[in-house]
């Protein structure tokens, strides 16, 4: 899978509310509650990560967790962390 221009990346990252682009990553912090809220969302992510077989970075504390995507295999953004954005946003 290629890695998107900078083009794409940005018109990509118009379809995807809270998510910003940080270099080669593109990354959304989700805020919760509390840890058990935190811990409960990370837990609601494992099935479509596993599912596409592209896993994202996770920052976890108490209320909230932070959402790194890049294909690092790629070395840089690809469709696969769009829509693996897409698929968490819901989930929150």
């Amino acid at each position: 899978m290629a890695t998107l221009s900078d083009e794409a990346i940005e018109e990509r990252l118009r379809g995807l509310d809270g998510w910003e682009r940080k270099g080669d990553t593109i990354e959304r912090e989700f805020k919760f509650e509390d840890f058990q809220g935190s811990v409960d969302f990370v837990n609601r992510i494992t099935p479509p990560a596993e599912e596409m077989n592209h896993h994202p970075d996770l920052a976890i504390s108490w209320n909230k967790v932070t959402v790194s995507l890049s294909t690092h295999s790629q070395g840089g953004l690809t469709e696969s962390d769009f829509e693996l954005a897409a698929r968490i946003d819901p989930l929150a």
